[in-house]
C-alpha cells in the first residue's frame, strides 16, 4: 500500500491551514484528528502521478481550511475502517452509509447521495433482466465489498443470495471490481460514480437501475467518542457550509462532470450554522 501520496497530501492540508486567516488561528484548536479513506472510484483514486485524488480528497482538504481543524489522512480498507471504528479506535472516515448500529458510535452528516445498481455483461443481462430472475437460477453468483451496506432493496436482495452460498466478498472495490471482470461472478453492485474503466470495456456491460427509490447516503462520519462535541460542531458547521455555498457541487462536478454530478448531489442542502 502506497502511503507517499499521503503524506504529500497531509503536507498540503497543513499547508492551506496556515494560511487561512489569522482570526481562525486564534480559535480553539481543533484536532489532530486522523481521517481514513478507502480507495473507491471516484471518492478516492491515484491519477497518474500517484497522487491521491478524489471527492472525498477534496471535501477533506475543504472542511481543514474552513474549520481550521487539523486532519491527518490515511488509508485503509472498509473493513477495517468499520472495525477500528466499532472499538473506538478511530476519529472520523468518509462516505459512510449510516445504519442503527453504526449510529450508535457516531455522527453521520450527509454530503452526496448515489444507489447501487446492477453491473453485468451485456450477454448476462438479456437474460436476467430482473433481481427475481437473477434469483431463480441458481448457478449464478455477485461480488460485493465486505462491510458495504446497499440501500434497503438490495441489502435485503443479498441476504437471499448469501442464503445460498452465492454471494463473494472482497476486501476492497478494486478487488470486487478484478473478481467480476475476471469472470468468476455474473454480477457486481456498483455506483455509477465509481466505474473506472475503459469505454471500450464499458461497452460491453450493462448497469441496471434495479432500486430507483433506493438512494443511499454518503456521509461524513464522526466518532462520538474520539471527537470532542465542540469539535464536531465546527466541523459540521464548515460542511454546511461547503453545501449551501455550492462548493460541494463545484468538487462533484471536478470529478464527474455536470450530469453525473447534477444525479449525485443532495437533494436539498442546508443552511449554514
Amino acid at each position: 500500500m502506497r502511503f507517499d501520496a499521503l503524506v504529500r497530501l497531509a503536507i498540503a492540508w497543513t499547508l492551506a491551514a496556515m494560511a487561512w486567516p489569522a482570526a481562525m488561528a486564534e480559535t480553539t484548536p481543533c484536532g489532530p484528528y486522523h481521517v481514513s479513506f478507502y480507495e473507491f472510484g471516484r471518492f478516492f483514486y491515484r491519477d497518474d502521478q500517484g497522487q491521491a485524488r478524489g471527492i472525498d480528497t477534496d471535501l477533506i482538504e475543504q472542511l481543514a481550511r474552513r474549520s481550521g481543524c487539523e486532519l491527518l489522512p490515511e488509508l485503509n480498507s472498509r473493513a477495517r475502517i468499520w472495525e477500528r471504528l466499532s472499538r473506538g479506535d478511530l476519529d472520523i472516515t468518509v462516505s459512510g452509509v449510516a445504519t442503527p448500529e453504526r449510529e450508535q458510535l457516531a455522527e453521520f452528516w450527509p454530503y452526496l447521495r448515489s444507489r447501487n445498481q446492477a453491473l453485468m455483461r451485456r450477454s448476462v443481462a438479456s437474460q436476467l433482466s430482473t433481481p427475481a430472475a437473477f434469483l431463480a437460477d441458481t448457478q449464478r453468483r455477485v461480488v460485493v465489498v465486505k462491510s458495504f451496506r446497499h440501500g434497503r432493496f438490495f441489502d435485503a436482495w443479498l441476504e437471499q443470495l448469501r442464503s445460498e452460498g452465492r454471494v463473494h466478498e472482497a476486501a476492497d472495490f478494486d478487488t470486487a471490481l478484478r473478481v467480476f471482470r475476471a469472470g468468476r461472478v455474473d454480477l457486481m453492485l456498483a455506483h455509477p460514480i465509481n466505474l473506472l474503466l475503459p469505454e471500450r470495456e464499458m461497452a460491453d456491460l450493462a448497469l441496471m437501475d434495479w432500486a430507483p427509490g433506493d438512494d443511499v447516503l454518503g456521509s461524513l462520519v464522526v466518532s462520538r467518542q474520539r471527537v470532542a462535541a465542540r469539535d464536531r460542531e465546527r466541523l459540521h458547521a464548515a460542511l454546511n457550509a461547503l453545501l449551501a455555498d455550492g462548493s460541494m457541487d463545484a468538487i462533484l462536478v471536478r470529478h464527474l462532470g455536470a450530469k453525473l454530478a447534477r444525479a449525485t448531489r443532495l437533494q436539498s442542502a442546508p443552511s449554514t450554522r
